[in-house]
């Protein structure tokens, strides 16, 4: 039986192929998936809470662009989501255009704007003359240039194929090396079992009072957590009054994690679990938390030690 999964459409999208490999991690209970192409991130998370797909695949951060923020926004706007899985791919672009086109007819080259922002270099040295037209998808531009609206599109490989395009450039990137992290989200559920390795997030608004946030942020750094991210973003509901997504090295199964999450509850006016989670890679705090989750340990062997009238020599 296969799985739905939701993601940023057509086929011959960065997010499918981030898809496809999240499936081989078992994340989707099956590797075989049945994809649902959507046109937005929203749209993505919706099919999830509406029980139309059992999973999403959305992108959350590039490495060049930062934060997808459509995604972030969609997170926050409504409960009942979870994110169980995260996966980095590498991102470079192919430039493709109807068989024949050569780089003097190109005119306008369609991509998704966070896509945009790794190729406008190439443009400038090598298309100068072409306008940037944005597509809600890097295949959605490889659909455009097939249908004949636009002259080219900076898509993956695998949509040229799609489209029946042809490509003129490989491996186009002005930042080589980018990377973009894309995250499985399934319905409300418990988390991810812990590995050590491990990501927590969440997003909270505050009382719009002078401190809230420095304070917050103390209840982290008073039992040693790290935060590895932190984004804002409006709440759409009054000038002025955000949304803090923050990303946290450790598990909520770990008990500095979950005493500053409960301490966080107290200062916040909302707050939204959005899971905890395998990291695709450690950056070595993880360690510094394991030494600190075996401090703990001492510690409570101390106070039992001390209820039970034994020597804490």
């Amino acid at each position: 039986m296969s799985t739905t999964v939701a993601y940023l459409g057509p086929a011959g999208t960065f997010t499918e192929a981030a898809l496809l490999k999240l499936a081989m991690t078992g994340v989707f209970g099956t590797e075989e998936v049945s994809p649902l192409p959507v046109s937005s991130p929203a749209q993505a998370l919706d099919a999830v809470r509406e029980g139309a797909a059992d999973f999403a695949c959305v992108a959350i951060e590039n490495s060049v662009d930062g934060p997808v923020t459509p995604t972030f926004d969609a997170l926050a706007a409504e409960e009942g989501v979870q994110i169980y899985r995260e996966i980095d791919l590498d991102i470079a672009f192919s430039i493709m255009v109807r068989p024949g086109t050569t780089f003097a007819e190109i005119k306008t080259l369609a991509t998704h704007p966070v896509g945009y922002q790794q190729v406008k270099q190439w443009m400038a040295e090598n298309i100068p003359g072409a306008e940037f037209v944005s597509a809600s998808s890097n295949a959605a531009g490889a659909e455009a240039v097939a249908e004949g609206r636009v002259d080219a599109a900076a898509a993956p490989d695998r949509a040229a194929i799609l489209f029946g395009l042809e490509t003129i450039a490989t491996n186009i990137a002005d930042f080589h090396g980018a990377t973009t992290r894309f995250v499985a989200v399934g319905p409300r559920g418990v988390p991810t079992q812990r590995t050590g390795n491990d990501r927590t997030s969440v997003v909270f608004s505050l009382p719009n009072e002078p401190g809230t946030l420095v304070n917050a942020l103390t209840e982290f750094s008073q039992r040693g957590v790290d935060l590895s991210r932190i984004e804002s973003r409006p709440t759409r509901k009054e000038f002025g009054t955000y949304n803090f997504h923050i990303d946290l090295i450790g598990h909520i199964e770990d008990i500095p994690v979950a005493e500053a999450l409960r301490a966080l509850w107290l200062r916040a006016e909302e707050l939204t679990f959005l899971g905890s989670w395998p990291a695709e890679t450690g950056d070595g705090r993880e360690d510094r938390l394991a030494a600190d989750l075996a401090r703990l340990e001492q510690a409570t062997q101390w106070v039992n030690n001390a209820r039970e009238g034994k020597d804490n020599g």
